[in-house]
Formats: C-alpha cells, structure tokens, sequence
C-alpha cells in the first residue's frame, strides 16, 4: 500500500495545527509543523527572528525537515500521512519576502510531490499574533495568495477549505481525500 501524502497549509493562524491535532484525536497520522521548532532553536542560539535576519538558512532548515518528513510516508503503515505545511510553503513564503533562492529549492518542490493539499484560508475570529508568529492578519491574507500561487505553479489542484468549525473542516478533507483512493 502506498501511502498517500496530504498537505494541509494556509497562512499564519488559519486553524492548520488545530485541524491536524484533531485528526491525531481521530487516529490519524500526521507530521508537525516545523518552523516553529526551528526558530525557538534560533531563539535559544541568540537569532530573535531566524526567518527575517538569515531567510536562506531558516529555509535551508525547513526544507532539510520537510523533506525528512517527506520520506517518513515510506515506512508508514496507513493510507494517509497528514502534514502541517509542505515544501511548496518555503518558496512561497520567499516568494512574499522577495528573497533569491536557489534552484535546489524549486528542483525539490518538483521532484517531490504530495498527493493532495488544502489550503485554509485567513480567518479574522480565530487569528492571533504571538513570539512565532509575528505577520499581522493583513500579512496573513498576503501569504494565503502566495501560497496558492505557490502550490498551483508546482502544478497542484488546491483545494479550498471552508471557514467552519472544527469538525466540519476535518469531515470536509477526510470526504475529499476518498476520492483519491
């Protein structure tokens, strides 16, 4: 059995960690986001803002991560594996702050494809800024067009989550994600 990778992302406090814990309360296996992992290390070495001061090796760090997590689905026993955010994430996210990268980057994006990703969109009544999150809701709404554009330029068909609750957004992608099997 091959299993399938799924994607959900969208911009900052969309509600992405909340839907993947709920699907782990629903016996789903799903892989963290990183970044946040990633920056408090920064933090404890004395980097405030890792991805604003050094964006290149901040996003050298994730795609190492994500592309770990990528190969995770090889030795996984389930039909789905969940992932909180995917690789197209980090050219989008560079894409926004108008940072050159290599062609690692996009070669990698391309030649590692996920099976499916929904995207959610902002959503004024649940976002909050903290230490990690540091874009207001309007850098919010700015980062979601990036990263669809993002996603559809590596060729996926993105999938629009609806602003519903908890529940009914995991009901929505698990009904979506039959279609692929």
């Amino acid at each position: 059995m091959k299993t399938k990778r799924i994607v959900i992302t969208g911009g900052p406090g969309t509600g992405k960690t909340a839907l993947i814990e709920y699907l782990v309360e629903l016996g789903y296996n799903c892989l963290p986001e990183i970044s946040r992992a990633v920056t408090k290390k920064a933090r404890a070495d004395g980097i405030d803002q890792l991805f604003l001061e050094r964006p290149i090796l901040f996003s050298e760090m994730l795609l190492e991560g994500r592309l770990l997590q990528y190969h995770e689905a090889r030795s996984a026993a389930t039909a789905f594996l969940f992932y909180d955010r995917g690789m197209p994430d980090i050219t989008a996210y560079m894409d926004y702050l108008g940072t050159s990268y290599s062609k690692k980057f996009t070669e990698i994006c391309n030649a590692y494809l996920y099976d499916a990703v929904f995207l959610l969109p902002p959503w004024k009544e649940i976002y909050l800024q903290d230490h990690e999150r540091y874009e207001s809701f309007k850098e919010a709404e700015i980062l979601y067009d990036f990263l669809l554009r993002g996603y559809r330029g590596y060729g996926y068909n993105v999938v629009h989550v609806p602003l519903e609750t908890l529940e009914n957004r995991a009901n929505f992608i698990l009904n979506k994600i039959k279609e692929l099997t």
